[in-house]
């Protein structure tokens, strides 16, 4: 028979489908297991639709083959109503008498309380299962919950002696082909991204994605004095958009205009209305201001260098940061470096 973590690394897998499918819900993984060998598994898609554990269920007919299954699900199963019904109350309907729990939910509706029901109807449960996987799974999902605030990824691309860009401020790419690519995938897997107005006006970016399959993430940018024309790509109301001002300006199409102080912690204002939003996850990708204004506050989880094959010997100084490099890689002629903070 094959052991807990198998069937769980399976689990994980599957969960791992719905990246950038699920916010503000978390990615779970469920496999059903009977004499050693799978008969269903699924996992969250997207939100709004079944949950992992249900879907699983509900593609056995033979219901008989749950008296003597086990369930693998990556995240404590839920115990309250949302836009599905309680995952528990299912596990108890279907007589599933054994299950086995990645992690408990951080949410404050679960928290400790699935696991608790299900007990309480003699369901066994074993927990911690591939814990610290199953947690790095939902890194978004967690510290949203536990930090009430979203993930945070800076990104920025630098040349090989250490510079984001030209001393005259014109836009020049640093970064290789792949390296773009692979950039819209990381915007397809996240909520949101944000930029500083001198990008806006340097670069005139879109912040969408067009060389990946997925959706575009909400776009953010701070504008004090609102000093951005329309004529912006930014402003052109084809994705969500939030703009921060200290100014009063009324909604457009797509375009949110949200009044904070810029008086002390900015970061902070602008983080407390995104989580107010269950907006779970944030790139920042510059400018080099707005990228130090995070890393002077502490306040990121994790960050991407692309150390690009270019030379530019004078411009602007790429930001300087801690942390641990967790995963480096070739991409192209370019090389990657991921620190993070996550734990």
């Amino acid at each position: 028979m094959k052991d807990k973590e198998t069937f769980m690394s399976r689990a994980i897998q599957l969960a791992k489908n719905g990246l950038g499918m699920t916010s503000p819900n978390p990615m779970v993984g469920c496999v059903i297991e009977r004499n050693g060998f799978i008969i269903s598994e699924g996992w969250h898609y997207k939100k709004g639709m079944d949950h992992a554990e249900a879907i699983a269920i509900n593609r056995i007919k033979n219901k008989s083959l749950f008296l003597d299954s086990t369930l693998y699900v990556t995240l404590e199963p839920c115990v309250h109503f949302g836009e599905t019904s309680p995952c528990v109350d299912l596990i108890i309907k279907n007589h599933i008498p054994r299950i086995v729990v990645g992690i408990q939910d951080p949410h404050d509706k679960v928290k400790g309380l699935g696991i608790q029901k299900l007990k309480e109807y003699g369901i066994e449960v074993i927990e911690n299962v591939l814990k610290n996987k199953c947690r790095f799974l939902n890194k978004r999902f967690f510290t949203f919950h536990e930090k009430n605030r979203p993930y945070i990824i800076l990104k920025w691309a630098q040349s090989h002696d250490g510079f984001i860009g030209s001393e005259n401020k014109k836009n020049i790419w640093i970064s290789g082909t792949y390296a773009r690519q692979l950039n819209h995938k990381w915007r397809a897997e996240e909520d949101s991204i944000l930029v500083g107005r001198k990008t806006v006006l340097n670069d005139n970016p879109k912040l969408n994605v067009r060389e990946w399959f997925g959706s575009n993430p909400i776009r953010i940018f701070i504008d004090k004095k609102l000093k951005i024309s329309d004529s912006h790509f930014i402003l052109d109301g084809t994705q969500k958009t939030i703009v921060f001002t200290e100014k009063k300006k009324e909604n457009q199409k797509n375009i949110e205009y949200i009044q904070i102080s810029f008086e002390g912690k900015i970061i902070n204002h602008i983080l407390n209305f995104l989580y107010k939003k269950n907006i779970l996850s944030l790139i920042v990708e510059g400018g080099k201001k707005t990228l130090e204004s995070f890393i002077k506050e502490n306040v990121w989880d994790e960050c991407r260098i692309f150390v690009c094959d270019v030379t530019l010997k004078k411009g602007l100084k790429a930001p300087r940061i801690g942390g641990e490099v967790f995963k480096k890689m070739n991409i192209g002629s370019d090389l990657l470096f991921i620190k993070k903070i996550f734990y």
